[in-house]
């Protein structure tokens, strides 16, 4: 599949303008070939900015309240650093008139640069997955797992999605219609950052109004991060019968259905979905009916019905019980040899899920094969004319892939050596370590089978609605049933097949970003390539300096009451390698088990896009059932546990009036601040978070009065089946 030249570009039809309205709206159509990117500044800055956030964000992970410090932050605080090495670096050029010829200092501070500077701290800002098998491996199971087979595991997992992202970007980067929309959050804030432009009469430039957004969101942020946390989860309901558990259970926006729930608060509003700014209508839409549908319909039903014993259990919960509501002791059916122990298991009874954990599982399930027939019914013509055109080499390409044929592209060899080199790693790994890591040979190839052959169709819808189904599940069940009884392979299998397909979409995402921005292809690989790297070893580092230095980090049962050290995203992954790994599928969900009829889902999501399909042609003049995306709506609550309904409730607010109304009766205002808002909101909100912590929450000095001591709903996860208890709640 060869690269088209700039010469074949030149003599191909060029589309000027784009097939998506908000890219027509927000992306530059000009390019400055002569900007260098590649300079010492975004070296020391891009490097630098990786290495902070990695240890930053690894080390906020493990926190009750995980904050995650995005490149945003990183991509504003560098344009100070970067003007004054501008000013002040010497102009001097070392090995004059040679191939190595270079400069400390090529000139103002340019957009191009910090764009590659952003993407090193990209590389740090998003957390590596694979650090859940060392935190559950030796935070809760309580086993050896020495430092190089993590590190490997690590940084193979990483690596692995270069190949993916190197085979499909001609589908995923160069066609218009993929999107990513997220991206022009970004082209917004570079624009505002470094586009001079007078300030319009009785109004502000782009760089003054992000300043005052970020101004603003800073110093609001006091109120909800420290002064009135009630803000973050305003569930006004649960004080209306404070004694009441069901009106709590409708009420509570953290451990119940959140009806009147929402939050005042940007780190709650774009927690786990993203920012709500960045999402198109139609996926918002589709988002907010599944979200109705599975939290006010089938959630209530499946409980007040009692399905699987749902009384039992909290109405919302990711834990592990038995039959009676009791806790599960995990430990207690771990042999030796980090097996099962059958017989402990017996004695012990079978596992139970919340019902609502369960009805989880199962829509993830749906989403799953929903994808592939989405992708299938209303792709599949476009995939095949792509690929045969990728062949032939007659297209139409849009104005901004005419402007990056200036540029060498990145041989598809690259990738492909890449992949080879890094997937023959993964196999010594897993057969050098295999005590340690369980995982056979043929179960490293099946992983990367999986992930080559979802990459595409999830990468198509993330690329187009800004939501991107997971493969966790399919992943999890697939070698659970091949696999049984050995949590680590399960663990392991699941980082090569679902998170090798996710880092290879953050690639073509990445690639996409520097396609808009004009960066040349091969700066953009250098430096995911090295930000990678450097990411994988900050945080593997910091991972095993904080189990040593903080006793009993994780394990709640030791720790404090008060301790920050929780690690709530650690403990939904370690439930995971129970159910799936440890216990397996055939016991939960197979003829073993008791929540065998959730398997129905698959048929499901099969069947719904086939009848969206089929209302779509046989009535083509409703042009809204084409925006009808049900891997978007099957899979709207893929975040719960643990996102809570507060965090969708306020989203779905944010994203009707951003996406829909602003944007449909205040198009000129949406196009001018919609993005710079979204980012100035991010941004203020992390330095706040940030200040917050250093200067008071570290020295344990809080605040107490009423507005601080949570939502006010304790009796939200309280089971309601007679004769069970539980701490703190009534008897019924």
């Amino acid at each position: 599949m060869g690269e088209i030249s700039e010469m074949e570009a030149m003599e191909l039809e060029v589309v000027q303008e784009c097939p998506v309205k908000q890219v027509e709206l927000t992306v530059p159509k000009t390019d400055d070939p002569t900007l260098p990117a590649v300079t010492f500044r975004m070296w020391v800055l891009g490097v630098g900015a990786c290495a902070i956030l990695s240890f930053v964000n690894q080390f906020f992970w493990y926190r009750k309240m995980p904050l995650n410090i995005t490149s945003i932050s990183a991509m504003i605080a560098v344009v100070p650093l970067g003007h004054l090495m501008a000013r002040t670096l010497p102009h001097r050029v070392f090995f004059k008139n040679t191939r190595w010829e270079f400069t400390l200092n090529p000139g103002p501070f340019n957009m191009k640069e910090h764009v590659l500077i952003t993407i090193f701290a990209n590389s740090g800002a998003g957390t590596v997955y694979a650090t859940h098998i060392l935190s559950a491996v030796k935070l809760y199971y309580k086993r050896k797992l020495t430092f190089l087979p993590a590190f490997l595991v690590m940084i193979s997992t990483q690596v692995l999605g270069f190949g993916w992202a190197g085979i499909f970007r001609k589908y995923l980067v160069e066609p218009g219609e993929m999107w990513w929309p997220s991206n022009l959050v970004m082209v917004s804030l570079f624009r505002a950052l470094h586009e001079k432009e007078k300030r319009p009469k009785g109004g502000t430039t782009l760089n003054q109004s992000f300043l005052l957004v970020l101004v603003s969101s800073f110093a609001y942020y006091v109120l909800p991060g420290y002064l009135f946390s009630t803000l973050t989860s305003f569930s006004w309901i649960c004080w209306l019968a404070p004694k009441s558990v069901l009106v709590q259970q409708l009420g509570s926006g953290l451990n119940g259905l959140g009806i009147g729930s929402f939050g005042i608060d940007w780190a709650t509003i774009s927690s786990y979905l993203g920012s709500p700014l960045a999402s198109p209508w139609f996926a918002t839409a589709n988002v907010a009916v599944g979200f109705f549908l599975i939290m006010y319909v089938m959630t209530p039903l499946t409980y007040w019905f009692n399905v699987y014993k749902a009384k039992n259990f909290p109405i919302y919960s990711n834990d592990l019980f038995k039959s009676n509501g009791e806790s599960y002791d995990i430990l207690s059916i771990v042999n030796r040899m980090f097996h099962l122990d059958k017989t402990v298991y017996e004695q012990n009874g079978r596992v139970h899920l919340s019902t609502f954990f369960a009805m989880t599982y199962g829509l993830g399930f749906a989403t799953l094969s929903a994808t592939l027939f989405h992708v299938l019914l209303f792709d599949g013509r476009d995939l095949w004319r792509q690929t045969k055109s990728a062949f032939r080499g007659n297209k139409k390409i849009d104005i901004h892939t005419k402007l990056m044929k200036k540029y060498k592209s990145v041989p598809t060899w690259w990738f492909v050596v890449i992949l080879v080199l890094n997937i023959a790693l993964v196999l010594f790994t897993c057969e050098y370590y295999n005590e340690s890591l369980q995982l056979p040979w043929w179960g490293v190839l099946l992983a990367c089978a999986i992930a080559f052959f979802f990459t595409l169709p999830i990468g198509i819808i993330a690329a187009t609605t800004n939501q991107a189904p997971g493969l966790n599940i399919i992943t999890e069940y697939v070698i659970g049933y091949l696999y049984p009884e050995r949590p680590v392979a399960n663990m392991c299998f699941k980082v090569y097949g679902y998170i090798s397909m996710t880092q290879a979409l953050t690639f073509v995402q990445d690639f996409k970003l520097g396609h808009y921005m004009k960066i040349p292809p091969r700066s953009m690989f250098m430096a995911q390539v090295v930000g990678t790297l450097v990411a994988v070893l900050v945080y593997t580092i910091t991972a095993w300096w904080l189990m040593e230095e903080i006793p009993h980090l994780c394990d709640t049962s030791l720790l404090p009451h008060d301790s920050p050290w929780t690690c709530p995203m650690d403990r939904v992954f370690f439930d995971a390698s129970v159910i799936w790994g440890l216990v397996g599928p055939r016991r939960i969900f197979g003829n073993e088990g008791e929540y065998g009829n959730v398997n129905w889902f698959f048929l499901v999501g099969a069947v719904a896009p086939l009848l969206v399909w089929s209302a779509h042609k046989t009535f083509p003049n409703k042009k809204w059932i084409r925006f009808i995306h049900m891997p978007v709506l099957l899979g709207a609550t893929s975040m719960m546990p643990p996102a809570s309904a507060v965090n969708f409730t306020s989203w779905l607010i944010v994203a009707f009036l951003s996406g829909y109304v602003i944007f449909r009766y205040r198009p000129d205002w949406w196009k001018r601040y919609n993005y710079v808002l979204s980012g100035g909101l991010d941004a203020g909100t992390a330095f706040m978070t940030v200040l917050l912590f250093l200067s008071l929450q570290s020295m344990k000095i809080d605040l107490q009065w009423w507005g601080n001591n949570g939502e006010g709903c304790p009796l939200a996860s309280c089971p309601t089946a007679k004769g069970v208890m539980a701490d703190g709640c009534p008897v019924t």
